[in-house]
């Protein structure tokens, strides 16, 4: 078996990690420079966590208490990842993947919680989700999962906006 060395476009810098596309081959424009990513949990120390994990003036972290704030801001603009607590106030990690779909290209989920199992990981990616994390959150698989998600994200929104525009053509 030949194992193969996996890049991603952030690097540890003094204990952040720092957001580098230019480095690993990923395209640089304004709209590709960083990736958005919304956290969505009642606890302000995850959202601190994800905030000094992913290095927010690398790209965008927005920030929401509940699933009702969460669809508000995913109604406002383009999210790429969405970094939910398995359990919220006003409904659930599923709930939330519901919310996501209308979105072109819609946001890849990933659910985090402290009772992250087997049970839990074969759930959300059987019904769409992306990936699930364990808390206390590991750095370096933050920054794996968000920069996998976010390239994916990518991947699909070049693939929606040649769709969008061959539909135009015609």
């Amino acid at each position: 078996m030949m194992i193969l060395p996996v890049r991603f476009p952030f690097t540890l810098e003094g204990g952040i990690l720092a957001f580098r596309p230019g480095r690993f081959g990923l395209a640089t424009s304004a709209q590709q420079a960083a990736p958005v990513v919304l956290s969505v949990s009642s606890l302000e120390e995850d959202h601190q966590s994800l905030g000094h994990i992913l290095g927010q003036q690398q790209g965008r972290l927005l920030q929401a208490g509940s699933c009702a704030e969460a669809v508000g801001i995913l109604r406002q603009g383009a999210v790429a990842v969405v970094i939910c607590e398995r359990d919220l106030c006003d409904g659930d990690w599923k709930a939330l993947l519901s919310a996501t779909q209308p979105c072109q290209p819609a946001p890849l989920l990933i659910v985090c919680s402290r009772a992250a199992d087997e049970f839990l990981w074969a759930e959300v990616l059987n019904l769409g989700g992306w990936d699930v994390l364990a808390k206390p959150f590991d750095a370096r698989e933050v920054a794996w999962s968000v920069s996998l998600a976010w390239k994916e994200w990518l991947r699909l929104s070049g693939a929606a906006a040649s769709e969008t525009s061959s539909m135009a053509a015609r």
